[in-house]
């Protein structure tokens, strides 16, 4: 049987352990589970569903250490964020879970005196969910948990970055003991996505690159079926000359380099007013050189390895690209010497020209260019130009005005000053290329449901 191997990317890719790859057989089998399952599971009730992730959750937690060690010596994310990233997963599934009923409800929309008209949400049926690697518990959670409740069954395939998590999330959930085939588990890599995507399914819900969710898209439209994307990103930050200048960098900082610049949302254009931006530069300049790389599993690291060498590859001919067309590098811009693994220092670039690959693709590592600007509208012009609309942030002192601009900005979510776009009810999701369909929150479960109208008499 064909193994899918898994390296550690901050101690030279040494192996670590290993998972075996599902074989067509398989894949089709458990889908078939699925099938066979989504009928009892859509007739359990909101409430049951609910114990079964209560089940879940418990297990979860026991193994919580192991998890986020697994993560740190898997992908490479300091342990700190690992931990964090645990804990997170705990705190938000005990949200969904107090949401679920109230959100899956019937509600009546219409009422006369002979009548009403009654909107049911009902499940898609069996969804092929797939995810990435860049945040390993949480995309399971999220992609996961609204799916469940909304009564649909699924079967899961973890990115091949990260097999050994998804092999112990696979484990923890048996452990929970759901009815057979309501939610499973298929390992490997883009083959395995692909074969699984090409069963009987009757949703994807899918966490990745843009050029992965159009592909799937296209199945999907073939199949004439439903697809949740939350896609790529290239997220810009604004920062006006009113800004505060040490707040706005240090949440700027956070927003980039957190997971060693590898998430989805981050800020990865920074757009300076020409009045601060050499202040701006020089206290990024300096957080950044502040910052320790080293192992991940030690508790003082700040920024660990890029979770595989094709990862630290690709970053660092962006970076060749950047210098070959004539950018600056203000701090870093290289592998870090003496480090055996995929470690790239957080670097800063200035004198970007539109056409560099650090501004036209998405850079998923701790790389930052910063751009100056003069006008609202000149900044506004520069943050849109881009396939990409997930996220964005905006600095300056006049929130009044700041709205405005986050009105115009083409993003499915917005900060003001560090403020958190993550809560209890709001959706995630992005324009253009970023993707479709929302996650997460009160709108989370309209894109995993079917919605149905009956109407009825009204009894006298």
């Amino acid at each position: 049987m064909s193994k899918l191997i898994s390296t550690n990317p901050s101690q030279g890719y040494k192996t670590i352990g290993s998972v075996n790859i599902s074989t067509e057989k398989e894949i089709k089998a458990k889908v078939a589970l699925a099938q066979k399952a989504k009928g009892l599971w859509k007739e359990t009730s909101v409430d049951k569903r609910v114990s079964y992730i209560k089940k879940l959750m418990k297990v979860y937690e026991k193994h919580a250490t192991k998890v986020a060690k697994l993560i740190s010596s898997e992908m490479g994310k300091p342990i700190t964020q690992s931990m964090g990233d645990v804990e997170s997963d705990i705190a938000s599934v005990k949200n969904r879970l107090g949401q679920a009923k109230k959100q899956l409800s019937p509600i009546v929309l219409d009422k006369t005196a002979t009548q009403k008209n009654v909107l049911y949400f009902e499940p898609l049926g069996v969804v092929a969910v797939i995810v990435p690697w860049n945040y390993p518990s949480s995309n399971f959670f999220i992609s996961c948990v609204q799916t469940l409740l909304a009564g649909n069954t699924i079967v899961f395939k973890h990115s091949e970055e990260t097999p050994l998590v998804g092999k112990l999330l696979e484990e923890i959930t048996e452990k929970a003991g759901f009815p057979e085939g309501v939610i499973s588990f298929v390992h490997g890599g883009g083959k395995v996505g692909d074969i699984l995507t090409d069963q009987d399914i009757d949703a994807i819900h899918f966490t990745g690159s843009s050029k992965v969710g159009q592909y799937l898209y296209e199945k999907a439209a073939n199949k004439f079926i439903p697809a949740v994307l939350e896609m790529g990103g290239s997220s810009p930050g604004i920062i006006f000359k009113d800004a505060d200048i040490d707040a706005t960098c240090e949440n700027a900082c956070i927003e980039r380099f957190s997971n060693c610049g590898q998430i989805c949302c981050a800020l990865k254009r920074l757009f300076v007013h020409e009045d601060v931006f050499d202040k701006v530069v020089a206290k990024m300049k300096c957080n950044l050189e502040a910052m320790k790389i080293g192992d991940p599993l030690k508790k003082d690291t700040e920024v660990g390895p890029l979770v595989a060498k094709r990862q630290l590859d690709l970053l660092v001919e962006q970076v060749k690209d950047a210098k070959k067309k004539g950018a600056t590098i203000v701090t870093g811009g290289n592998k870090v010497e003496g480090m055996d693994g995929a470690f790239f220092q957080p670097t800063i670039i200035m004198g970007v020209k539109p056409n560099m690959k650090v501004m036209t693709e998405e850079v998923f590592g701790p790389v930052l260019p910063i751009v100056s600007f003069q006008t609202d509208e000149e900044v506004v012009t520069l943050a849109n130009k881009t396939i990409y609309g997930l996220s964005a942030y905006v600095y300056g002192k006049n929130v009044s005005k700041l709205r405005k601009i986050a009105s115009k900005i083409d993003a499915g979510q917005v900060s003001i000053n560090g403020a958190s776009y993550f809560s209890s009810n709001s959706p995630f999701g992005g324009y253009k290329m970023s993707g479709l369909g929302r996650g997460e929150g009160i709108f989370g479960y309209y894109d995993v449901t079917q919605k149905k109208v009956v109407a009825e008499p009204v009894n006298k």
